[in-house]
C-alpha cells in the first residue's frame, strides 16, 4: 500500500470507527464533555479530575505555576485549583492527557524515544504559544495554550499506529508531512469534536505561512512552532534543516520592544508552563 492509500486508510479508520484511548484518557475525555456544559459546576470539575492521577498531579502543577500563580502561595487541593486556573485552561489539561496518551507505551524503545519527544515539542510549543499570544500578538492566550498542544495531534495518532502499519515510517518522509499530517490530523479533530475555531487554526498552521508581523491566533502557533528550542523530531525525519535553527532570523520590534527581549523576560513564565505540561 502506498503511503497516500494509507493516510486515507487511517482517516477512513478514525472517522468511521472508534479512537481507543487509555483509561485515563477517557476520564479526561469525560471531564471534557462535563466542561462543555454550561451548567458545569466546578466540584463536578473536581470530582472527575480527581479520579484521573495524571490530570490532577498537572492541574496542581499548572496551578502552582508562575503563569497562574502571581502569588507564590502553594496549592496542593485540586478544587482550588479549578477555580484559579478556570474551565478553559482545565480543558486544555484535559486534551493535553488525551494527546499524550494517543499514542500508547511501546516496547520499541526508538518509537518511544520518538513520541516522548514529540511530546516535548508540543509542551514547548504550547507554552511559547501562550506567552506570545499574551505579549505579542495580543489573542486569547488560553485558546493558543491549546492549539500549542493539540497542534501535532495527527502525528500521535500516526504513531499509535506504526507498529501496526510499519510503513508509516518508511520512504520519503515528506508525504507524512504534506499528506498524512493533513489527512489524518482533520479526521482526529473532527472525530474528538474540536472547536471550528480552534481547527481553523491548525489548518492555516498545515498551510505553513506566517505572516510578518504575526497577528492572529495562527501566526502565533506558527511562531511558537518556529521558536521552539525542541524541534518537532517528525519534522526532522524528512532531513530537511528544522525551523527552530532559523532563530536567530526571526526578530521583530513590538511596540516599543524586540520579539527577543519580550521572551527572555516571559523566559520563567514558559519554562514553568513547560515543565507543568510534561505529562
Amino acid at each position: 500500500m502506498d503511503k497516500k492509500s494509507l493516510f486515507e486508510t487511517l482517516a477512513a479508520q478514525v472517522t468511521q470507527g472508534e479512537l481507543v484511548f487509555s483509561t485515563g484518557a477517557q476520564v479526561a475525555l469525560k471531564l471534557r464533555r462535563a466542561l462543555d456544559d454550561p451548567d458545569c459546576h466546578i466540584n463536578t470539575a473536581a470530582r472527575l479530575i480527581q479520579a484521573e492521577p495524571l490530570l490532577s498531579a498537572r492541574v496542581i502543577a499548572i496551578a502552582n505555576s508562575v503563569v497562574y500563580n502571581r502569588s507564590g502561595r502553594e496549592i496542593a487541593d485540586v478544587h482550588m485549583a479549578v477555580s484559579l486556573l478556570g474551565f478553559s485552561t482545565i480543558r486544555s489539561l484535559a486534551m493535553a492527557l488525551v494527546t499524550r496518551q494517543m499514542a500508547g507505551k511501546s516496547k520499541n524503545p526508538a518509537l518511544q524515544e520518538l513520541v516522548n519527544k514529540q511530546w516535548e515539542h508540543s509542551a514547548h510549543v504550547a507554552s511559547l504559544a501562550h506567552a506570545i499570544a499574551r505579549h505579542v500578538t495580543h489573542q486569547d492566550p488560553e485558546t493558543a495554550l491549546f492549539a500549542g498542544i493539540i497542534h501535532e495531534i495527527g502525528g500521535f495518532y500516526m504513531l499509535s499506529r506504526v507498529e501496526e502499519f510499519p510503513g508509516l515510517l518508511e520512504g520519503d518522509f515528506t508525504e507524512w508531512l504534506e499528506g498524512g499530517e493533513v489527512v489524518v490530523g482533520r479526521a482526529v479533530l473532527g472525530k474528538l469534536k474540536v472547536p471550528a475555531s480552534v481547527t481553523s487554526i491548525i489548518e492555516t498552521f498545515w498551510d505553513g505561512f506566517l505572516a510578518m508581523p504575526p497577528v492572529t491566533l495562527a501566526d502565533t502557533l506558527l511562531l511558537a512552532e518556529q521558536l521552539s528550542p525542541i524541534p518537532s523530531p517528525l519534522h526532522r525525519l524528512d532531513n530537511k534543516v528544522p525551523e527552530s535553527s532559523m532563530i536567530a532570523s526571526i526578530e521583530m520590534v513590538i511596540g516599543e520592544e524586540t520579539l527577543s527581549l519580550i521572551l527572555k523576560e516571559s523566559a520563567e513564565e514558559i519554562e514553568s508552563l513547560t515543565r507543568a505540561l510534561q505529562f
